[in-house]
């Protein structure tokens, strides 16, 4: 059974206030010093996509994820069924 620091909470969302662009945060790695701040511009925007990948491989799919990212952000339509299909080798 994997131990809860054996994975990495994110979340994609769509920020509203300033361009419409796709960005990820990545919970369980925010130090005190920007925890806040990053955790309050998540909450602004519009959610897309939450999930967890295994700290095995993480930087693997840290790549996916700054992908579909950029994906998004040049306007193709993903979906979130999208999303999870490309993480599914990562996903906890």
């Amino acid at each position: 059974m994997p131990f809860e620091s054996d994975k990495v909470m994110f979340e994609i969302y769509r920020d509203t206030r300033y361009g419409g662009r796709y960005h990820v945060v990545y919970f369980t790695e925010l130090q005190d010093h920007n925890k806040e701040c990053e955790i309050n511009r998540a909450m602004a925007g519009e959610h897309f996509y939450d999930g967890f990948i295994r700290n095995y491989r993480k930087e693997l799919a840290k790549e996916v994820i700054n992908s579909l990212l950029e994906r998004l952000n040049n306007g193709e339509p993903l979906t979130p069924e999208d999303v999870e299909q490309a993480l599914k080798p990562y996903s906890a």
